[in-house]
């Protein structure tokens, strides 16, 4: 185990010592795979969902049956940059296992084999650009036919997956579930943060996926479970964790996971060896976190449209809000008329700068929120 000057990981996988629970979800996970199924996990952006698949194939029984194949298509537009981030991400993650198991994939990727090369050594370099793909569709197929001939049944890993639908080319859902529904050495988890979208794309008779994986939604972890996780971290740093702070943390951070682990990573950082950290140092900590991201919200503001911005402020001052169109909405913030506040959510959507959850909007960047809240 590597040891971590500051043991509150905001970005990454650092070990099961630096995770905190997801028991009950990574043996479900683990569960549904032994047993054949595919699995949507579903949750709020940054409350562990690509931590959680990560811990599920670090398990020493997973390693040892499967191999394990991880993307974020987050910033993928095409199927072209889909297969160029899976192919990349099969043979960096074969590398390990040795020439034999490398070769099996270079010799089914004919359609790539110019941008895959070795050394003298056997190491691989994966060399291919998103132009050096022609035929997506043919690469596509190479992949899928060396996941059913792999020596190990592989399980693939797709974060992100609601960002098919906005995809260049036309049918992609009805394409890959045609490949995933005939592949039989390989499952595969579609992780996703736009609730409404997953759901629909897994749920809705008239779409491909439709009743084809296993549904689950990832939620907050115990508070009392990460408060106990907290004050061992601490303690091993030779540091105390007052009570009180973990509910207030949470309060904050509305059990959001990466919120709730960055307070703590910066309340961490400023108390000394040997130190406590109390409830007024959490007001601290976000204040700092605040005021070292201000210039970026400055900036963000600035290139936003006025009517956007005003909704961005309304929601971030009002909290979580259902009847964002209603007169009384409109009022309380000096808002043009409900057609402007639709239109100007709509952007604000598609920008990832809202999100909606059951019909109720609020500012998606926590942080964010409170920084527009004390500005204006």
């Amino acid at each position: 185990m590597r040891t971590l000057f500051n043991p509150f990981v905001i970005s990454g996988y650092e070990g099961a010592h630096y995770f905190c629970d997801r028991k009950e979800e990574a043996a479900l996970l683990a569960r549904e795979i032994a047993n054949g199924n595919n699995v949507a996990l579903i949750a709020t952006r940054r409350m562990g969902k690509s931590g959680l698949i990560e811990h599920y194939f670090s398990l020493p029984d997973i390693q040892e049956r499967y191999y394990t194949f991880f993307i974020d298509i987050y910033d993928t537009q095409s199927l072209r940059e889909l297969v160029q981030k899976l192919s990349r991400e099969i043979l960096m993650r074969l590398k390990p296992y040795g020439a034999r198991v490398l070769q099996r994939f270079w010799e089914t990727m004919r359609s790539i084999q110019p941008g895959i090369s070795f050394s003298p050594l056997g190491e691989p370099s994966f060399n291919v650009q998103i132009g050096d793909i022609q035929e997506s569709e043919t690469t596509l197929d190479e992949i899928f036919r060396y996941l059913e001939s792999a020596d190990k049944p592989c399980i693939v890993a797709i974060d992100e997956f609601q960002q098919i639908g906005s995809f260049s080319e036309k049918n992609i859902e009805a394409k890959l579930r045609t490949y995933v529904q005939h592949c039989h050495n390989a499952q595969f988890i579609f992780s996703g943060s736009q609730r409404h979208t997953m759901s629909a794309m897994f749920t809705n008779a008239s779409r491909p996926f439709y009743q084809s994986v296993s549904i689950m939604h990832l939620e907050s972890i115990n508070m009392e479970c990460y408060n106990s996780f907290a004050k061992s971290l601490f303690e091993e740093g030779n540091r105390r964790l007052a009570d009180g702070v973990t509910e207030l943390v949470y309060a904050i951070s509305h059990g959001i996971t990466w919120y709730t682990q960055k307070l703590f990573n910066t309340m961490y950082a400023v108390t000394p060896e040997g130190g406590l950290c109390e409830p007024e140092n959490v007001q601290e900590a976000l204040d700092y976190i605040i005021k070292t991201q201000a210039y970026s919200y400055e900036e963000v503001l600035f290139r936003m449209p006025e009517k956007q911005k005003m909704v961005l402020i309304a929601l971030a001052k009002n909290g979580p809000t259902q009847k964002v169109t209603s007169a009384s909405f409109v009022r309380k913030y000096n808002l043009q008329s409900a057609s402007t506040v639709q239109s100007a959510i709509r952007g604000l959507l598609e920008k990832d700068f809202i999100t909606s959850e059951k019909g109720i909007y609020s500012v998606y960047d926590i942080f964010f929120a409170y920084w527009l809240q004390y500005t204006y």
